[in-house]
């Protein structure tokens, strides 16, 4: 029986995997399942216990709230987590594996962000946020006192260095995070650092006398940078143990992993702080040497590192080709052997000890648990926590290749992703490729599929631009809802996009869309070639896909539909607005607004958009201080003043990842929306424009045929 159409509401359904960790002895791993509670317009999460012999599945917390963040303890009876069930900051709670009631160790002022297990059991190193007084300016972040109560929300906030703010958490400088030792039988707490700075992330050396740290620079030139440092804590805890940086030319350290030796950490980073593409290194714990393993077409997904236990082998996820991966790495030669590929889907969580465990998901498959040998042999999905998707009708993935112009003068190939309503075959046509997820196949159909026939298209761009498609049904759930009603989707990795080599991203740096929209504009060609696509054709994206959509539509009158989500609209104004705009875009631009400004605003959408004439909806969280408000109403200004149909909708409290991760109402009102507005103008040739303008449009016959 066909299954039903996929809507909006589906995404209080969906049950994510957040988190994932392994017991020692590899028998039984714990992950944090994100849900949706729609009469508190809220999400929860609960840890669940999943057995690796078959055995059934297991809810380990009950209690109402966040339950996040799961370690196992290097013994394997008790796992330490975080929770807000009581209302207020989150901290740290114990429970046997066994299940019975959680106790709660920490009682803080403020939250717990993370924690590491000391090898021997009896420590947890704790980071957590330390309220202090912003008006003492940095003599302020020297004092540690954990039960310092946040300032009222009314308070003043003084802004006196850079960065003063982070998208999802608004204003940071009333609070640093910093680094704890907490004894679990005494409940005694001893503080590890202080200062100007934030501590990101943390590991324990495997002898528990030392612990690797991530931390921001003090400087205000750098502060958005982060180098990793060693902390020399010895056989005795004690209050600030002397420091030592071991990084200063990475320019975001992260993910460190200490070696079984404890010779040498790898870690991710890059090294130019507005390069958001993470390579591998490892630096010698002794003398400090730092060297990059494999070259710099290896690039890592933020996951943790876990080193084998017998060698200079290293497990990671990597993106290649649009896919994220698993892979053993030989850090001596730096060769790569792929463990776990998907044809189509994301691995978005991975742990590996004596056996790996995983989350993969797709576009056209939900997110699901699995399990698998160190080599990747004998997998098996160990979940079925999101059983409903086998009630909505069958989607499938095709991975195409378009040839398109390399802005040069001559071609390259560029990769995408059709996604459209599978259908059984009827007639004895050919059936199109199918790329499909190996974890999940048996959610895939298994019947040939009918040849393609004309339908509206929505053309869908990642953000980034150094990103690439992001295949997972929370990102985009509106791509679900058109293609069971009968929609293509086409997202395209074009030029500038991750996981294709350094080069392919590097090119787009100063050709925000002059390099990359003759590519879209190719691609359409080639589906209106192919009797594929008609006239009825969309464009949409979020951030840097916001920022495309404008910038397309103000260019060409390809699309008769568009969304604008949290998008850049005037770099400008961006430069000194996002929370990171100060670094990514010089990066981006090779510049700064004072010496290319001219680039900046021939660049930017609104330079363009007045002579738009694409219906258009701008989508728009309140609190974004990634792509800040600003960005989406100075265009939807302009474009209402030109006299084109567009909308602004704006979310309160929302930030910058509103339809992925905001509040559940919200991002049911958002797809909706978009879904609506898509469907409504698709269907609605564009308005002729006036006698004697520019419509900004190169004829699609101009260009390169692919």
């Amino acid at each position: 029986m066909p299954g039903a159409a996929f809507t909006p509401e589906d995404l209080f359904k969906e049950q994510r995997v957040e988190h994932l960790d392994l017991r020692p002895g590899g028998d039984i791993a714990v992950c944090e399942l994100k849900t949706v509670e729609r009469d508190d317009d809220a999400y929860q999460s609960h840890l669940w216990l999943l057995p690796m012999d078959g055995r059934p599945l297991s809810r380990l917390t009950f209690a109402p709230g966040r339950n996040i963040r799961p370690r196992w303890s290097p013994q394997g009876e008790r796992i330490a987590f975080l929770s807000n069930r009581h209302g207020g900051a989150a901290q740290i709670y114990l429970i046997d594996h066994q299940g019975g009631e959680a106790r709660q160790l920490t009682r803080f002022a403020s939250t717990v962000v993370d924690m590491a297990w000391h090898p021997g059991g009896r420590h947890l190193a704790v980071l957590c946020a330390v309220n202090v007084d912003p008006d003492e300016r940095a003599s302020g972040a020297q004092k540690i006192d954990l039960a310092r109560p946040l300032a009222p929300p009314t308070s003043p906030e003084v802004v006196w260095r850079l960065p003063y703010k982070m998208d999802g958490a608004g204003y940071t400088l009333g609070a640093r995070l910093q680094l704890v030792l907490y004894d679990i039988d005494s409940g005694t707490t001893t503080p590890l650092t202080r200062g100007d700075f934030d501590v990101g992330q943390c590991c324990w050396s495997p002898d528990g006398s030392r612990l690797a740290i991530i931390r921001n620079r003090e400087d205000e030139r750098d502060s958005h940078c982060k180098d990793l440092w060693i902390l020399d804590l010895g056989d005795k805890p004690r209050a600030f143990p002397s420091a030592r940086r071991l990084t200063n030319t990475i320019a975001t350290a992260c993910c460190p992993a200490w070696s079984p030796d404890g010779e040498v950490i790898a870690l991710m980073g890059a090294r130019d702080g507005g390069d958001p593409i993470m390579r591998l290194w490892q630096v010698e714990v002794s003398s400090g040497v730092l060297r990059q393993v494999g070259d710099d077409d290896l690039e890592l997904v933020g996951n943790d590192l876990f080193w084998d236990a017998r060698g200079p082998l290293l497990r990671a996820v990597q993106a290649w080709r649009g896919v994220q991966r698993i892979v053993a790495i030989d850090m001596k030669h730096g060769t790569v052997t792929p463990l776990v590929e998907p044809a189509a889907g994301h691995v978005s969580a991975m742990v590996a000890r004596e056996a790996m465990v995983f989350a993969e998901e797709g576009i056209d498959h939900p997110i699901e648990v699995h399990r698998c040998d160190l080599d990747g042999s004998a997998k098996r999905r160990l979940t079925d926590f999101n059983a409903w998707w086998r009630e909505r009708l069958a989607l499938v993935t095709e991975r195409r290749r378009f040839t398109v112009p390399d802005g040069d003068g001559g071609e390259e190939e560029i990769e995408g992703w059709l996604l459209r309503r599978a259908q059984p075959r009827t007639s004895d046509s050919s059936a199109v490729s199918v790329a499909r997820s190996e974890p999940s196949a048996p959610l895939q159909p298994s019947e040939p599929l009918e040849p393609l026939e004309p339908a509206p298209l929505l053309m869908d761009v990642h953000g980034g631009p150094a990103s690439y498609v992001m295949l997972k049904y929370a990102s985009n759930p509106y791509w679900q809802v058109l293609a069971s009603q009968g929609w293509t989707v086409l997202a395209l990795n074009a030029v500038g996009s991750a996981s294709y080599g350094r080069p392919f991203s590097q090119r787009l740096r100063r050709n925000w869309g002059r390099l990359d929209l003759p590519q879209y504009r190719s691609a359409l060609a080639a589906l209106r070639r192919e009797g594929l696509a008609d006239g009825r054709v969309a464009i949409a994206g979020s951030s840097y896909g916001g920022y495309f959509s404008a910038y397309a539509t103000g260019n060409c009158s390809d699309f008769r539909a568009a969304l604008v989500n949290a998008p850049v609209g005037n770099l400008e104004t961006h430069y000194g607005t996002s929370d990171s705009g100060y670094y990514a875009d010089p990066y981006s631009m090779e510049g700064k607004p004072e010496t290319d400004r001219e680039l900046m605003i021939e660049l930017s959408p609104m330079a363009h958009i007045s002579r738009s004439r694409t219906p258009t909806l701008f989508l728009q969280g309140k609190d974004d201080e990634r792509c800040p408000k600003c960005q989406s109403e100075e265009m939807f200004v302009k474009l209402r003043r030109s006299g084109t149909v567009s909308e602004l909708v704006l979310y309160p409290q929302g930030d910058h990842h509103l339809l992925g991760q905001g509040r559940p109402s919200h991002r049911i009102d958002a797809h909706g929306r978009i879904v609506a507005w898509l469907t409504r103008w698709v269907e609605e040739p564009l308005p002729v424009p006036p006698a004697g303008s520019d419509p900004a449009d190169a004829p699609l016959a101009s260009l390169h045929r692919s």
